[in-house]
Parts: C-alpha cells; structure tokens; sequence
C-alpha cells in the first residue's frame, strides 16, 4: 500500500499536492492560513471566496442501512402484480382505511406507505421527489458489498475512496479543513472518505473534543503545549504539522459544540435520525464552512414480521425530515440545502414466508430541497419484467450522483465519478 493510503494526513502528502507553508506560522490554523494566502480553490471548493462559485450550498446525505422495501415505500397500487406478490404484507390502496397508501398528486398510480405523512407534505409543498428505480447492473445483494459500491459509485467491486471524498480531495487540492464534511454517526462512511481529506465523524457533539484529560488531569497541559505557540518557524516540520492539525481541530472542536448548543427553530420527533439532523440543522444555522454532512439510520432488513417493524422506521424517517426541512426553512437556508435520502439496494418483489421481504435490487432515492424539480421521476420498475424475481432498475445511481455533483455542487462530476453520465432531472433549471 502506498504512503499516500497509509499516512492520508501526513507531511510528506502536503509537500507532494504542492501546499507550500513555510511562510506562515505554524500555529496558524490551515483555513486562516489559506484564506491569509488568497489560495485561488476551484469551482465547488468550501473553502473558496471566488465570485460566482457556489460556496453556500450544502448536501446533505441520509443513508437508510440495510436494503429499504422500496416497494412499500413507493406503492404501485396500481398494479394488480403488486397485490398478487405481496398477499399479507402489500399497503391497500388509498381511501381503503387508515393503513391505506396516501396518494401522491404527481404520479398516478403511485403512493406512500401511510407512516411517510412527513414526506407526503413535503411532496404536497414541492419541495421533494422520487427518482424511481434507482440501482446499477449486475446488482450486489450483499449489504456490505452493495454499500461499498455505493460508497464508492464503483459496481466493479474495486474499494477505493468515497464519491463525496473525491469530491473534497478535487475540491480542496489537498489542503483539508477539518469541518468540510461532517458525519454524525460513531464512524466516518466510506462515501465521505478520500485518498487525501477525511471528514469529521462525532455520535454527539460533547464527545468532539479532546478526551485524554478525563483520563489524566495532567495530560491537558501537554496537549495545551502542542496547539500552543511556538518558536518553530519551520512549518514543514513534523511538529509544525501537528501543532497545526492540533490547533484546526481545537478550534473546530468549539464552533461544532456551541452550534449544537442552539435550541432548534421547531419541533423535532424523537428518535436517533432526527437527533442527527437536529444536529446537523444547528450546524447549518451557525455557518459552518461544511459542504457535506452525513446522516444514518438502519434496520432496513425487514426479512421477517416486516409491517410494524418498517411503519416505525418510515414514520421516524418521514417525520424527521420534515422537521429538518421545517428548521432550515425557518433559519432562511432552505434555498441552500439539499438532502438526499438512499439504500443499498430495495427488496425482492414476492413477500417471502416469514411475513418480510429478502435482499432485492433497484429502490427509489429522494430529495427534498428547494431547488428540486418536485415530483415522482423516471418509470417505475416493471412488475412483470423481472430478472429472477427482482426489479430492474431505469436510472443507474451514479446518473443521480451527477445530477447532485454537476447541477448543485458546481463539481466536475466525471472527475469525481471516472466517466460521464447523464445528469438525473433532479435540479430545477439545470
């Protein structure tokens, strides 16, 4: 493995990407020395101030881990194909009881599973849609494997870096600001991670700050010492370096936790998702330089006793996104926030004999923002048409990964993606 993989913070890597720091101090934050520089970043950068970039727009990703039942997510109430493969566990069909499907005004034929109230009335405001069928060929049912390759927007299996951290390594030329892409969550996904910039990753907020003085009073003092100034002007050095990353994260460490600190502008529903975008909303209203963040929920492997089990997590997922929507909309950002909700793959179309549904292949993806083009796009997965029991998917992934890095990231989407594809309809104007 090469240096650049094993030490992705490492001096040797700044002096190689041509990040030349010898003329300012060492103790010197890296984003205040960049901006003290006038460094010139390029179209899509967090970090530039270059007229006409669109700095102020943030994506941020809610992954739904392990293989949401896009098929009662999304209905086909319509298809009579839908009913006779699912006889216990299909939603009804609108207006048939409280458990019905609700009936979506940009489709016919299409609706939400009863528990997506939140979504429906952002669907209702247009401010969200669908992009139905979403998957990639040759499709992966394992979860591991299949979220790797959506991490990576790599289907040949090859590991690699993120899609989102080789759009920081494009963005930042190498020279990381440690609040560019934020994870709420006790590890940082593969998506966010790139050969040179590695996101923050935090559970909560308090726990984002240096923790080996609860151990031992006395080592504060010696970390106080490495942030602190010093008479070394050698700022390639070793230390130089690491009074550096100490100081960058000293100070990020502070503007995440008096962020979250701030009450929400509304109501948040209970639950671990929307405590993560309560976080993240609070992060936005305090004008963090942060380009990405990063949100999850799982327990998607509805195989067996799926109904109670998949209401709970829509309704959180439906409800929590509202409130988000709700609490950017009232800070005045949401013009500068979109939010884009997958998972790995949707499940099988027949129900299986346990009352729940095995791993599938294309599910729908959403976004909410107010720059969507509202509404259900692309065609539903046929119900007839299938290949061995499983959806066909309409829209390869990496066509919506496009349309978010090209039409809202300002990004060079073949760059980050290693070919061109063709921008999904999901971006008003574009």
């Amino acid at each position: 493995m090469s240096d650049r993989n094993e030490h992705p913070w490492s001096r040797r890597l700044f002096i190689q990407q041509g990040v030349t720091l010898a003329s300012l101090a060492a103790t010197t934050p890296l984003f205040i020395q960049q901006t003290a520089k006038g460094v010139m970043l390029p179209l899509g950068s967090a970090l530039s101030s270059i007229p006409g970039v669109p700095q102020d727009k943030i994506l941020v990703i809610v992954q739904l881990g392990g293989g949401n039942d896009g098929l009662n997510t999304v209905i086909p109430y319509g298809s009579d194909d839908y009913y006779r493969a699912r006889p216990n566990i299909a939603i009804q069909q609108p207006g048939r009881g409280n458990d019905a499907a609700l009936q979506l005004s940009q489709a016919n034929g299409i609706g939400l599973h009863p528990s997506m109230v939140g979504l429906k009335s952002l669907m209702d405001d247009g401010v969200a849609s669908i992009v139905q069928g979403v998957g990639y060929p040759n499709p992966n049912r394992s979860h591991f494997s299949s979220m790797d390759i959506w991490h990576t927007g790599n289907p040949e299996g090859r590991r690699g870096s993120g899609w989102v951290g080789r759009y920081f390594d494009n963005a930042c030329k190498g020279a990381p600001n440690p609040e560019i892409g934020i994870c709420v969550g006790n590890s940082a996904p593969l998506a966010m991670q790139g050969d040179t910039v590695m996101p923050v990753s935090f559970e909560k907020a308090e726990l984002y700050r240096w923790m080996g003085e609860d151990l031992d009073n006395g080592l504060s003092r010696p970390y106080q010492g490495v942030a602190g100034d010093g008479s070394d002007s050698d700022s390639a050095d070793q230390l130089a370096f690491l009074k550096r990353t100490t100081m960058d994260a000293q100070v990020s460490s502070k503007k995440v936790r008096k962020a979250v600190a701030q009450q929400p502008l509304v109501a948040y529903p209970g639950g671990n998702l929307s405590d993560q975008l309560r976080m993240i909303a609070a992060m936005i209203r305090s004008e963090m330089p942060t380009r990405v963040y990063y949100a999850s929920i799982g327990g998607f492997d509805t195989h067996a006793n799926q109904a109670g089990q998949h209401s709970r997590l829509l309704r959180q997922v439906g409800d929590s996104l509202k409130a988000f929507y709700g609490d950017i909309k009232a800070q005045g950002n949401s013009g500068r926030v979109l939010t884009m909700a997958f998972s790995e793959f949707g499940r099988r179309v027949p129900q299986n004999a346990s009352g729940g549904t095995d791993h599938g292949t294309a599910a729908p993806m959403y976004f909410i923002g107010d720059m969507m083009k509202p509404g259900v796009h692309g065609t539903h997965p046929s119900l007839k048409n299938l290949d061995n029991g499983d959806l066909k998917f309409t829209v390869d992934f990496r066509s919506c990964y496009a349309g978010v890095l090209n039409d809202w990231m300002g990004a060079d989407a073949n760059a980050v993606l290693g070919r061109k594809w063709k921008s999904a309809p999901i971006i008003k104007n574009a």
